[in-house]
């Protein structure tokens, strides 16, 4: 009960002061029963919970994080500044408060404006406020009726009565008008405090020592102006001032000389070659002070706009020295011009030096950030040339300074590999979007060009942007593996230093500004980098396993162990030839795959696909070429992401699979060559006497021709490459030089085993060459069914002719074909179909299509490979006579053991 009576309390409260004007009348008084009950059944029955302050924390954090990430990391430090300033007040409200503030926000990433934040702080040098004076408090508080308030009492001895009086008295007077003098003070002026001067004479002596400045020239007798005499002190205060920057009579703003004045006592000559001396030094520094002026936004500029402001502080240092020898006197000196000028030269001439550098960067259309960098660079090594110490030790110092500026996106990115957002001067930049882990050593960052195809980047740091790049991108790598351990603070401290003194100091100061710079700056490149390609090198060789991977592809594409290889072509061409679709189907070939390749590889990481462009020809079509099925079986070994960098997609599909390919049509050519030898050998009919001869000749240097191409690449293109590959990742110092030894290695096998672009006519010649092998087969096939079928005829003849008849249908057939050997279960469906149409299809497309005997047949295809090896072995010889390739021996040799088969 107590707390429905709260509940109607709050409600009674509610009500009331939202329609308190409303109670007077019977209708308002009503109504307010009505809200009052409306009210109070709303709060016993809402189902709105408590503010989550878990809810509102995220809310501030999201807010904070995206302040950031929008580049208003003012606006959410102090956001963050205020809640922690907060945390020590938290009650039970401040979630409810804090949801609130959320509600009311309304766009503050873009609206939020932290000036408004100082009308919160009360103005301390607000001149137009007016303050709280002793005065007033005395008027208020009653003191300025009290006179012993504003006594002054004088502890000394000797005071006495009549002092006291006085006092009383003047302070009594000061409290009368201290009222009419409050509101007066407050409107005094500049006006007000100047004070009457008792002895005009130094007034009146700077007035007259500056008289010159306002003097007229004169006119001679011909109407001429003269010049305006002027003292060598004169000069000298003009000069100095003038090369402070400041505003002179002598110098105009461009700091030429004013002609309307001359040196008393000198002719004009002299006068005009020591003031355009001035003017000289003057118009020299003009460009830095006048970028000195200016406003820069990017750090890189800032901070060489600052070392120049300190060059510059240095020289008017130097100039307030000598001008205080001629203002305070303390020795004897005589104002001497040339002597000044002398002087300041040692000061001045470094200062030239960056003079220049400032006007070539302004002269430069749209130029870098860091192409001061470049010229700050190369003027250290003009100035060491020339011997100017001075400007050698001046620029040096500004360029390392500046430097530091530029190292630190490089520091970051390759300690922690990352970039800083929006900065434009570094050399890396990363795609928006976010791209599988295989490609992000690829393809994730970029390296900046020009339009015009350079590198941008700082020109005197290209040797060393190979190493910085791949420092990051390895220290990306390590960080997607969790491997990556934050630098320590010890080894932070024990970098190498890139300052002016340790790099370049006094007693090398003959020693090749670039050669020291270049050797200091690798030395610190290196401390970075050796760290991070060193660490990837071995995760990717101990942890994910790149030597296996390798032997794993070798094994499948390259068919290193001869035995895994024959189990799965041999089980390919089977299918072939049964004219079954087994071989088109992807799960058939990968369970073919998996079987053949398991004892060596990790069977589940293997599968097969098929090229859809393979598929648009039938059976018997499909086996008669060894282009048309084979370059259509695609085989894939899903290697670990990490090796992927390594060995990528695309050397696969377009290195390892064409050799694969290849490797493939090959064992095809001798698989269907090496068949056992039936039907030919009781020797020719009388019609035929040298068929078996002629068969077995084609025959021979076919499998001469194929297994000479398969020594070739096995013994002299694929097992060297990969020993070499193997030497070279073991040698590589880092990711990139492992890659390229990859890549490398891929173009080799592509280049050796003529299948480049350069020797394809050689390579189609070659597929010929196997496509022979087929004919050679298909055409024993049909002569041997031609055979079976007379003999059949035979048969049924004579036994039509015989009084005995007896059935021998099939004996002959079976007498000239070989063994049947046992066939798939695939095979066993359409056995006896199949069989049949294959070899009437065989014997209709050799020979009964040209009307040629068999011995016709195989001599056409004797003359065919005696043409094409020719082609082939004397392309081979002329592409490694004209080309400059390293491959070019390997064709040579490959053309030399081909022309062994050659007759004369």
């Amino acid at each position: 009960m107590a707390y429905l009576a709260q509940l109607g309390a709050l409600a009674d409260e509610l009500v009331a002061s939202l329609a308190a004007a409303a109670l007077d009348t019977a209708e308002g008084r009503k109504r307010q029963a009505a809200d009052r009950e409306s009210a109070l059944r709303g709060i016993r029955f809402h189902s709105f919970l408590g503010t989550n302050q878990f809810d509102v924390e995220d809310q501030l954090k999201g807010f904070d994080e995206r302040f950031r990430v929008i580049g208003r990391e003012s606006l959410a430090d102090a956001l963050s500044e205020r809640l922690a300033a907060l945390d020590p007040h938290r009650n039970k409200w401040t979630p409810d408060v804090l949801r609130f503030i959320l509600e009311l926000a309304d766009q503050p990433a873009q609206k939020s404006d932290l000036r408004n934040l100082d009308l919160l702080y009360e103005s301390e040098n607000d001149e137009h406020a007016l303050r709280l004076t002793w005065q007033e408090i005395a008027k208020e508080d009653g003191w300025n009726e009290d006179r012993a308030v504003w006594r002054n009492i004088d502890y000394s001895p000797s005071s006495g009565d009549e002092d006291e009086e006085e006092q009383s008295a003047a302070s009594d007077q000061e409290s009368h008008t201290t009222d009419t003098t409050a509101d007066e003070e407050l409107r005094r002026t500049a006006k007000d405090l100047l004070k009457p001067m008792d002895d005009l004479a130094p007034l009146e002596i700077i007035r007259e020592s500056q008289t010159w400045r306002r003097t007229k020239p004169a006119r001679d007798d011909g109407w001429r102006a003269k010049k305006v005499p002027i003292s060598s002190l004169q000069l000298l205060r003009e000069a100095l001032f003038m090369l402070a920057g400041l505003e002179t009579t002598l110098f105009n703003e461009k700091c030429d000389p004013v002609t309307n004045y001359q040196l008393s006592g000198v002719s004009w000559d002299t006068y005009n070659s020591l003031i355009t001396s001035f003017s000289e030094c003057g118009r020299k520094l003009a460009p830095l002070r006048a970028f000195a002026a200016t406003t820069q936004k990017t750090p890189l500029l800032q901070v060489f706009q600052d070392s120049l402001q300190r060059a510059l502080t240095t020289l008017d240092r130097t100039l307030s020295n000598i001008q205080q020898r001629f203002t305070a006197i303390e020795l004897d000196a005589v104002v001497t011009l040339m002597g000044i000028l002398a002087e300041l030269g040692p000061s001045l001439a470094p200062l030239y030096s960056l003079s220049t550098i400032v006007r070539q960067l302004q002269e430069e259309r749209n130029p870098h950030a860091f192409r001061y960098l470049e010229l700050l660079y190369d003027g250290v090594g003009i100035a060491q040339l020339e011997g100017n110490i001075a400007a050698y030790r001046l620029l040096g110092n500004i360029f390392f300074d500046c430097f530091q500026v530029y190292l630190k996106p490089i520091r970051l990115w390759m300690e922690e590999g990352k970039l800083l957002p929006g900065d434009r001067t570094f050399f890396v930049s990363e795609s928006p979007t976010k791209l599988p882990l295989p490609q992000i050593w690829k393809s994730q960052f970029k390296l900046l060009r020009t339009p015009e195809g350079t590198l941008h980047a700082p020109r005197f740091l290209k040797p060393a942007i190979r190493r910085i790049f791949t420092t990051g991108k390895s220290i990306v790598v390590l960080k997607h593996l969790k491997r990556r351990e934050p630098p320590k603070d010890e080894t932070r401290k024990n970098k190498p230093p890139m300052d002016f003194a340790s790099i370049c100091p006094e007693h090398l100061e003959f020693a090749p500004f670039s050669e020291l710079f270049s050797a200091a700056f690798q030395t610190w490149i290196q401390s970075k980098h050796h760290t991070a390609s060193a660490t990837l090198r071995g995760l990717l060789f101990n942890s994910y396993g790149l030597s296996q991977g390798l032997d794993a592809l070798q094994y499948v594409y390259l068919m290193s162990d001869g035995s895994r290889a024959d189990a799965f072509a041999s089980s390919i061409f089977r299918h072939l030839d049964s004219l079954t679709t087994s071989w088109k189907d992807r799960f058939t070939l990968t369970e073919v795959a998996q079987e053949a390749f398991s004892p060596s590889v990790e069977g589940y990481r293997l599968s097969a696909d098929i090229d859809l462009h393979g598929l648009t020809h039938g059976g018997l079509v499909a086996r008669s070429s060894v282009r048309l099925s084979l370059p259509a079986i695609r085989l894939m070994y899903r290697l670990n992401w990490p090796v992927q960098i390594i060995v990528p997609d695309d050397a696969v599909t377009q290195g390892y699979q064409p050799i694969f390919t290849f490797l493939l049509q090959a064992r095809r050519a001798i698989s269907v060559l090496t068949h056992p030898i039936l039907g030919f050998s009781s020797g020719g009919s009388a019609e035929e006497p040298d068929r078996p001869v002629a068969y077995h000749l084609v025959r021979t240097k076919l499998l001469w021709f194929c297994n000479t191409i398969m020594t070739y690449l096995t013994s002299l293109v694929l097992a060297p490459n990969a020993t070499r590959l193997r030497e070279s990742l073991r040698d590589a110092p880092d990711v990139d030089d492992m890659i390229s030894a990859h890549s490398d290695f891929v173009n080799c096998l592509i280049n050796e085993a003529c299948q480049g672009p350069k020797l394809e006519p050689i390579r189609e010649c070659i597929l010929d060459v196997f496509d022979l092998a087929i004919k050679v087969e298909d055409a024993r096939r049909a002569e041997l069914t031609r055979l079976a079928e007379e003999e059949e005829e035979i048969t049924r003849l004579s036994s039509m002719s015989s009084p005995f008849k007896t059935s021998t249908k099939g004996r002959g057939r079976r007498s000239l074909h070989a063994t049947p050997k046992k066939k798939d279960r695939s095979e066993k469906v359409n056995d006896s179909h199949d069989d049949s149409d294959w070899e009437a299809e065989l014997r209709k497309s050799t020979m009964a299509k040209g009307k040629k005997s068999h011995q016709a047949v195989l001599k056409d295809l004797h003359a065919d490979f005696e043409r094409h090896l020719r082609f082939v072995a004397g392309g081979l010889r002329a592409v490694a006579r004209a080309s400059r390739d390293e491959a070019a021996v390997k064709w040579d040799l490959l053309a030399e053991m081909l022309e062994v088969g050659i007759r004369e």
